[in-house]
């Protein structure tokens, strides 16, 4: 596979998380780890569908202990995190809280070995905090009312957690892609596990709401994790991390298109805020792919 096909399959990833938050709206009441327990079992199917005719995909799953933390602590902490905060929250501002994560990305990978913080990192940062701000000070006049801030703790929560699953599988580039299958099936364990002892079993009420479920287990919760993988691993990563500042503006146009949030002036200045502030910090990704075409 050329890097250019890579690239392209990990583009199709960040489509898939934009419908995220509309699908999961859309799913109704089903409380958060079990939503999570099921539609992280659909994506394990997903990935095992892939295995057949290939024996050896099995032994992707023998990885070390680090590794298995690694994914399945990003994966499980940071989806039950984001159910948790469209649960708790509107969805619009829950969904552009949590889309920090590509930003956080920039600034974390910016500390690892070898990198450095620069002025534009900071520029770009301060610039996303400014988006969070705006989305607290221009809710409409009455404010948030209390019970939505654990649903806005757990946003940015997830959203730093998220960052830090990305940043750290950067560096575990040797694992294969079959491995994300077993990282579903033992998020869904968990989550099932966390749903019998906390919370209240409520199945889906309609078929839309079914098929919410299952949409979001073969695409956000399924298949954009492996071709996510690919094209991290196999891919331009500056291009990918570049085009991931897109989503918070794909994720909330799709709820409003949806009528699950209303379109205003405050979103929207947010979200141009916040994608702004991320492009800003990764403007050296822009810099090194033109100095790449031009050579």
């Amino acid at each position: 596979m050329s890097p250019h096909s890579a690239t392209l399959i990990g583009l199709t990833a960040i489509l898939m998380w934009s419908l995220l938050a509309v699908l999961t709206v859309a799913t109704g009441q089903i409380p958060a780890f079990q939503l999570a327990a099921m539609t992280f079992a659909i994506g394990a199917v997903v990935g095992a569908l892939t295995w057949i005719g290939r024996g050896e995909a099995v032994r992707a799953l023998r990885q070390p202990v680090k590794v298995w933390l690694v994914g399945v602590g990003g994966l499980f902490g940071y989806h039950a995190l984001y159910f948790l905060a469209l649960r708790f929250a509107p969805p619009a501002e829950a969904g552009l809280l949590n889309y920090l994560w590509p930003l956080l990305i920039v600034l974390f990978s910016s500390l690892l070995p070898g990198e450095r913080l620069l002025p534009h990192h900071v520029v770009g940062a301060v610039l996303g905090l400014a988006g969070t701000v705006l989305l607290f000070l221009g809710n409409d006049r009455s404010g948030f009312a209390p019970g939505q801030l654990p649903g806005f703790a757990a946003a940015i929560v997830a959203a730093f957690v998220w960052a830090t699953y990305s940043v750290l599988s950067r560096r575990l580039k040797s694992v294969p892609t079959d491995a994300v299958a077993g990282f579903c099936l033992a998020t869904s364990v968990l989550a099932a596990s966390v749903h019998m002892l906390v919370e209240t079993t409520v199945w889906p009420a309609t078929p839309a709401q079914w098929l919410a479920v299952v949409g979001l287990g073969v695409g956000p919760v399924g298949a954009a994790f492996y071709t996510w993988d690919i094209g991290m691993k196999r891919g331009d990563i500056r291009v990918l991390g570049a085009a991931s500042y897109a989503t918070p503006l794909l994720s909330t146009a799709f709820l409003i298109l949806a009528g699950f949030a209303r379109p205003s002036v405050t979103i929207a200045l947010a979200a141009l805020l916040i994608a702004g502030g991320g492009l800003v910090a990764a403007k050296d990704m822009f810099r090194m792919r033109v100095q790449d075409q031009g050579r």
